[in-house]
């Protein structure tokens, strides 16, 4: 089955609070899609957790994802 990128095929939400929500979840399951094993993600998860640049790429990719959210909500008006 595959994974649902876009959470009930919108990116539109009632706030700024859901977007981050919706924004959070999406770069979850776009990590998901590249690495569909579970137990894999689980086995790298101690070696990002603890490197900066890792964690640095991790909010960059949710920041992207917010400001795709925020543009498609018109946030920015």
């Amino acid at each position: 089955m595959a994974t649902e990128l876009v959470p009930g095929n919108t990116l539109i939400t009632a706030s700024p609070r859901e977007g981050r929500e919706l924004a959070l979840k999406m770069a979850r399951l776009a990590i998901k899609a590249t690495q569909p094993d579970g137990a894999v993600r689980q086995q790298l998860r101690p070696e990002y957790a603890r490197d900066a640049d890792s964690l640095i790429s991790i909010a960059h990719v949710v920041a992207v994802e917010f400001a795709a959210i925020a543009a498609a909500r018109n946030y920015w008006r």
